[in-house]
This record gives C-alpha cells, structure tokens and sequence, in this order.
C-alpha cells in the first residue's frame, strides 16, 4: 500500500501551501523549481510540518481538512495532532 503524507510549505512573505505527496522531499524542490503553478510565483518554498505517512484517502481527508481551517487559529491544534515526528 502507498502512504502519502500531508505537507505544509511556507515563503518568506508567511504565505502557506498545503499539499500531500508520496515524496515530499522531491515535492519541495518541484516547488521550487516552478513546476507547479499554484506556488510558481510565491518561491522560494520552505517545508516546516509534514504529517506521519497515511494512505490516500486518510491524506487527502487531512489535506481537506487543513486546508478548511484558512490558516485560522483552527489549523494550529490540527498541525500538533497529525505531525510526524520532528516536524
């Protein structure tokens, strides 16, 4: 089974991203290198939470879910709950 994890990017203008990638290493630098045009505009891209692995339909669940809080004081509590470890 694939395990996807649910990733949270920051710019230095205290933008966010919220996304979920099986390989949020090589996610991070396609970020980076322009590849998705959601986040193009806004780089240079730092990763600074990740969630623990999940299959997909639990990540994409999560990622929804994130995404809903608007970056609200909501998001925070979520980001403790469903990090990895060290994130």
């Amino acid at each position: 089974m694939k395990l996807y994890q649910v990733y949270l990017l920051t710019n230095p203008d205290a933008r966010r991203y919220i996304g979920l990638s099986e390989q949020v290493t090589l996610r991070l630098v396609q970020h980076n290198a322009g590849l998705s045009k959601w986040t193009a505009k806004y780089r240079p891209w730092t990763l600074t939470w990740t969630s623990l692995p999940l299959p997909l339909g639990e990540a994409r669940k999560l990622e929804n879910l994130l995404k809903r809080q608007k970056g609200g004081s909501g998001l925070y509590p979520l980001l403790q709950k469903y990090a990895a470890s060290g994130s």
